[in-house]
């Protein structure tokens, strides 16, 4: 074989390179949406006065916040998953959610009678809350799990925690379009601990299946 034909051999040899990593993480967002989505509405549904709910401050404060938490955790994530990236500075951005939902909470206690305050925090649907934040999330959670095995995240438990959070995000925004307790003293702490539910999970996952 002369040389022009091994180098064609060679060339033709090449497979095709596989999909980018942000490219991955764009698909697994979407997928990840749709299937938090389905599991939602197969699993509890909006709230029947989502259209009168949709007028209220406290209703669409829900969504600021957990849409915040997504957002700045599909940016960590991305980051994680690239060894040599600059990912700390990312991490920042994590702060905003938790910001906002307790400046909320001040101006909450200064409207509210402090004989509510108790009753707010308490709610009526913590146990569901607790409950369908986690099975909403868990799937969207599989996924971000294994985008980041196609990266190579070199703080893998930090990786499945943040992974996590990107999760919980998701999953808190649907529920909130079913949740009936708007007030911040309640999401402030059901929806934090149902979140760090999948943190939890994430980081334990990410501890045993990202390390390389």
């Amino acid at each position: 074989m002369d040389t022009n034909k091994l180098v064609e051999a060679l060339v033709a040899d090449i497979r095709k390179p596989g999909p980018s990593l942000a490219g991955l993480w764009w698909t697994a967002a979407v997928f990840a949406t749709l299937l938090a989505g389905v599991v939602f509405f197969i699993t509890l549904g909006p709230r029947p006065d989502i259209a009168e709910a949709a007028e209220t401050p406290r209703f669409l404060f829900k969504f600021a916040v957990t849409m915040a938490l997504a957002t700045a955790a599909f940016g960590a994530a991305r980051a994680l998953s690239r060894p040599g990236s600059d990912w700390r500075h990312t991490m920042v951005y994590l702060i905003a959610a938790p910001a906002m939902l307790l400046a909320a909470v001040a101006v909450e206690l200064v409207l509210v009678p402090p004989t509510l305050w108790g009753t707010r925090l308490v709610g009526t649907n913590s146990l569901v809350c607790l409950t369908f934040i986690p099975l909403i999330g868990a799937g969207p959670l599989v996924v971000f799990l294994a985008v980041l095995r196609h990266g190579a995240p070199t703080c893998p438990r930090l990786a499945g925690a943040v992974a996590g959070l990107l999760a919980g995000g998701i999953a808190a925004t649907f529920y909130a379009a079913q949740c009936i307790d708007d007030s911040p003293l309640f999401v402030v702490t059901w929806y934090p601990i149902a979140i760090g539910l999948l943190a939890g999970l994430g980081a334990l996952a990410g501890e045993r299946i990202l390390r390389w």
